[in-house]
């Protein structure tokens, strides 16, 4: 990691912050190195969620256009590549990644949200995908699988902003919330609290269920099961269960 990016992982909770509000956490190269390191360091940690944020008062305004003056094609192939990665460690991290946004969420702001588990959104935050306005392809795959295509061609197409409120109902974010660090907070509780290896097999069923037909997902569920059982730790769950509810 660099300047970039903070990690801090106390209690089981890993907090990743971008850190550059100098630059409304634009994302350069440098931010798209040190968002995959943190993820990476994350994987190896005793983290059970993580809460993904923005310093300043912008969590991303997107990617950093100017570092591409006087580079060339290859240069910028390879700058979009480590964004990619960068992108696909968040979403493959073993345990749940809770976005936290505010401000302006654009362009690779929104491709961070989007890869992470879930968002928490605070009132006023306002998304927008200008990614064709800046004479560039961005955000054409992740945000129609959350949306919808016809919503997410209408956004790439004309910039328009969305507020807070419109992308929860379109299910960009989960919730708006009137104190973005509190709800944050209560949710990571929430999810640290469970058996790590129930969440970390629930996250990757989802996810691979997500890829497939019923029957397929049924099976890869049972597939988590049988891994779940031959763990043992269930049995924890079980009287757990069994003492609250004396």
């Amino acid at each position: 990691m660099n300047e970039r990016v903070t990690l801090d992982v106390t209690d089981g909770i890993a907090r990743v912050e971008l850190a550059r509000p100098s630059a409304r956490n634009a994302v350069d190269l440098a931010m798209c190195h040190a968002l995959k390191e943190a993820f990476d360091a994350v994987d190896i940690s005793d983290a059970r969620v993580v809460l993904l944020s923005g310093a300043g008062p912008v969590f991303c305004a997107g990617a950093d256009l100017k570092e591409r003056t006087g580079k060339d094609a290859a240069w910028v192939r390879r700058r979009r590549v480590a964004s990619f990665a960068a992108y696909a460690a968040i979403e493959a991290c073993r345990c749940p990644v809770v976005a936290l946004v505010h401000g302006a969420v654009v362009g690779s702001g929104g491709e961070i949200t989007l890869a992470a588990d879930f968002a928490l959104a605070a009132s006023g935050t306002v998304f927008r995908f200008p990614e064709p306005h800046w004479g560039t392809v961005g955000a054409t795959q992740r945000l129609q699988r959350a949306i919808g295509k016809r919503r997410a061609k209408e956004l790439l197409f004309t910039n328009t902003p969305l507020a807070a409120s419109e992308a929860a109902s379109l299910g960009l974010v989960n919730r708006v919330v009137p104190d973005l660090a509190a709800a944050g907070t209560e949710v990571a509780a929430a999810i640290a609290a469970a058996p790590p290896g129930a969440i970390a097999l629930t996250k990757r069923a989802v996810d691979l269920g997500s890829e497939t037909d019923l029957d397929r997902g049924i099976r890869i569920e049972m597939s988590a099961i049988e891994q779940n059982l031959a763990d043992g730790s269930w049995r924890d769950g079980v009287a757990r269960f069994t003492g609250e509810t004396r």
